[in-house]
This record gives C-alpha cells, structure tokens and sequence, in this order.
C-alpha cells in the first residue's frame, strides 16, 4: 500500500505542531482575531435564508429534523479520499473558527453543519456547506 502525502495533509501537521515559543505572540494575535471573527457570525434568515437553503438543497443539503441544521453524506472511493476531503475541510474550519459535526467510517462522510453559539444556521454553515462540495466534486463518487 503505497501513502499518499499532499500540501493540505503537510499544512494540517503544521496547525498540530507544538509551538515554539518564537510563534506564541503570532498564535496570540490569531486568537483575538479568531474572537473578532466570531462577533461576524450572523444567522440566516429570511429572503438570504430561503435563497441558500434552496441552493444547497440541490446539491444535496438536507435539514436536520429535530434542530436548525443541514446535513449531507458524502461517499468516496476509499478511505483516503475521504481523509483528504476531512482534511482540506479542517484547514477552513480552523480558518474560520467553525468546526463541523461529523462521522466518518472508511469511504463515508456524514456531516451536520450548524452554529451552535446562534442556535441555528449562519452564513458560516453555508460557506462551509459550499467549500466541502466544491473539495468532493473532483472525486469519482456519487453524493448523496
């Protein structure tokens, strides 16, 4: 079995890196900035609401029916697909500050995305609903 290593894969080992005590000021300043950001959040509602929510339902974006959230599940060749799609989706999410739900089982991502802090879906959900689609649509696979 031959490993695959690509940029995303070596970025993510970079983020979990222990940090050296040169980088502790700019790892500060990324936190407050992290903390700014998420003043930004704003719940989708309304006219932007239903425009993203019908959207995303025709690339396979579900509601959750007990809560305010979407979901989709997305089936890849092999588990490595996989990982890289879960991969280059934790490099936004820390990015962003936004973390997803999700359960991964060899080639099948099931995914629930919805901001905890707002009680429901914000603009965040839906950039990060957009971006997973756009890194699974070089795969092979169908999604459902």
């Amino acid at each position: 079995m031959s490993l695959f290593i690509n940029r995303d894969y070596l970025r993510l080992l970079k983020l979990f890196h222990p940090l050296k005590s040169s980088r502790l000021n700019k790892h500060s300043s990324a936190l407050s900035t992290n903390l700014t950001k998420k003043k930004m959040r704003a719940k989708l509602e309304g006219d932007q609401r239903n425009d993203t929510l019908k959207q995303l339902d025709t690339s396979g974006w579900k509601l959750v029916d007990d809560r305010d959230a979407l979901s989709k599940t997305f089936l890849f060749k092999d588990f490595n697909q996989a990982f890289g799609f879960m991969t280059r989706v934790a490099l936004l999410a820390e990015k962003l500050d936004h973390h997803p739900e999700w359960f991964n089982v060899y080639n099948k991502v099931q995914v629930t995305l919805s901001t905890h802090d707002l009680n429901g879906l914000s603009t965040y959900d839906a950039q990060m609903a957009q971006f997973m689609d756009q890194c699974a649509s070089g795969t092979k696979e169908n999604n459902k």
